[in-house]
């Protein structure tokens, strides 16, 4: 079950990383080449598809867009916004 948070969160983050990809001029097909992560899975990514992510994916897509995690984190619960809390999730 998926909840309205969690969905949230997975819209948002998907959002960024499409604008990260698309302002470095980068294909789909080329970031997930340079990142080690199947299209499929960063097209999931990008529409918000996708479930979840583990850290070590999560790191391999700030790789793929050359910026480092955390910029990537701060990002994400800037949009989210002070409400927004990660424990709601469950």
């Amino acid at each position: 079950m998926q909840y309205k948070h969690e969905s949230t969160y997975i819209k948002t983050f998907g959002k960024i990383l499409k604008e990260h990809r698309e302002k470095s001029n980068k294909s789909m097909y080329l970031i997930s080449a340079e990142s080690s992560i199947a299209k499929s899975s960063w097209r999931e990514l990008e529409n918000g598809t996708r479930k979840g992510i583990n850290l070590l994916t999560f790191c391999k897509i700030a790789e793929g867009l050359d910026i480092p995690p955390y910029v990537l984190l701060k990002e994400l619960c800037e949009k989210l916004g002070k409400d927004f809390s990660f424990t709601d999730l469950n």
